[in-house]
């Protein structure tokens, strides 16, 4: 398969009727796999920016990505760690420099 044969395929699995549909998730993790989530798809998103990007992130709609920034934003809020992680990214960052 091609690239573009991919790509169709992942879009029309994406456009099936009912992949829009909210569904509802009781997610019990502990805190540190909310953190780790929450890194997961920070790092994932920012994958599609900074360096070549799988078939699948290149046809993930901002809107999608955006709705999945959230989510892991809120398990780190639900988790009361939105503190601690602020403070691991700017202990990471430093550690770049």
């Amino acid at each position: 398969m091609t690239t573009n044969d991919v790509a169709k395929v992942i879009d029309t699995v994406l456009s099936i009727p009912g992949m829009n549909e909210v569904v509802k998730i009781d997610l019990k993790i502990s805190r540190k796999n909310a953190l780790l989530l929450n890194h997961i798809i920070e790092r994932g998103i920012s994958l599609k920016v900074d360096s070549k990007p799988s078939i699948l992130m290149t046809s993930i709609p901002q809107e999608n990505l955006q709705e999945l920034k959230f989510f892991g934003e809120e398990c780190l809020q639900k988790a009361g760690l939105i503190e601690l992680r602020e403070k691991l990214s700017i202990l990471t960052s430093e550690s770049k420099q």
